[in-house]
């Protein structure tokens, strides 16, 4: 996949945390850390996203929509 370059500004502690992640091989480099957070973060939000929009279905409606017609296909297979 092809990637940009971008600048961003960190406070101190936060870098000297990342340096020491990458001095102790967590991550490669700078860079591959803050892809890995970003990715992590975005990912962590669409997750919430889909658990919102989740909350919002009626687990009963959701039910009888899942049963619609099931008995009308049992009643055309053959008993055994």
């Amino acid at each position: 996949m092809a990637a940009s370059k971008i600048a961003i500004t960190i406070d101190e502690k936060t870098l000297k945390h990342l340096d020491m992640l990458v001095k102790s091989k967590v991550f490669p480099n700078r860079s591959k850390a803050v892809q890995e957070a970003v990715a992590e973060k975005l990912m962590r939000i669409e997750k919430n996203r889909l658990a919102r929009e989740c909350a919002k279905l009626d687990p009963d409606f959701e039910q009888s929509l899942s049963e619609e017609g099931v008995t009308s296909v049992l009643e055309e297979w053959p008993e055994y």
